[in-house]
């Protein structure tokens, strides 16, 4: 994380942005992108104990000289964004670990970056708050448009949140891509190691299961995009009397049937 924001000097490769490589940045680029752009949510919330949760999130707005009356505005409005409404005025000790994090999403959000970095965010917080938390950030990611790059290692949470997924391994990237893409066609061992243990069923999409037409193959049964997730379409094709055709823009990729869908979950399919 630190060597996307040059907090820690790259030894090889680019960091793109805006179509600038931020390795030729000069000191003046990079504080506008660390002040303006970027934004973090940190491991262990980073709130400071004797501020009141909207001058915590209007620190930032702070440090770059805004007014208080305009920070404190833009402060309650993702206050309230995030879910805390009622509690602008109390300090940390006073919110529990989820609320906490809550004020950091916040916080980050208060200046309008670009880019949100996500330090594992989670990985403090009991099993319950943490699911909450997940649902959080996928429904401010739709509702405010912001990219997000969350490092976690949690491969279940990769798996809920990512829209694109890499795996590293001693500091290299070994493969990106969906997470369909990840348990479907893993790039080799160590991710095959890696993701083993996932429900398959719950990450891959008819599009990996479909098989092609055959001749005998009845095609008056129901319709179902490739990127429906095979657990989603189960209930689906197993009530279907006929194969479920895979279609998409009205063109028809392939047929699913009831030895499909059982094979995966199952945990029988080609590579489980």
């Amino acid at each position: 994380m630190r060597c996307l924001t040059r907090l820690i000097e790259p030894t090889s490769g680019e960091i793109v942005f805006e179509g600038q490589d931020i390795r030729q940045a000069d000191d003046k680029r990079l504080r506008e992108l660390r002040r303006n752009k970027f934004s973090m949510v940190f491991q262990h919330f980073g709130l400071l104990p004797h501020r009141r949760v909207v001058e915590n999130v209007g620190f930032g707005l702070e440090i770059r000289g805004m007014g208080k009356a305009e920070r404190t505005r833009r402060a309650l409005e993702v206050v309230e964004l995030v879910g805390l409404s009622g509690y602008e005025n109390s300090y940390p000790d006073q919110l529990s670990g989820g609320m906490q994090q809550r004020v950091g999403l916040a916080r980050a959000l208060a200046g309008d970056p670009d880019v949100l970095f996500f330090d594992e965010p989670f990985s403090a917080l009991d099993p319950l708050i943490r699911r909450d938390m997940q649902s959080e950030v996928i429904r401010l990611h739709h509702e405010v448009g912001k990219t997000m790059v969350f490092i976690t290692h949690d491969l279940s949470e990769a798996l809920k949140l990512g829209d694109r997924i890499l795996i590293m391994r001693d500091g290299r990237m070994v493969q990106c891509g969906t997470g369909d893409e990840l348990v479907g066609a893993p790039a080799d061992d160590y991710v095959r190691d890696f993701v083993k243990d996932v429900p398959r069923g719950d990450v891959l999409t008819l599009r990996w299961i479909m098989r092609p037409k055959a001749d005998g193959d009845d095609l008056d049964g129901p319709e179902l995009g490739p990127d429906v997730v095979v657990r989603e379409a189960t209930r689906a094709v197993l009530a279907a009397d006929k194969p479920v055709k895979v279609v998409e823009d009205g063109k028809l990729l392939g047929v699913v049937g009831d030895e499909e869908v059982l094979a995966v979950v199952a945990g029988r399919e080609s590579g489980a």
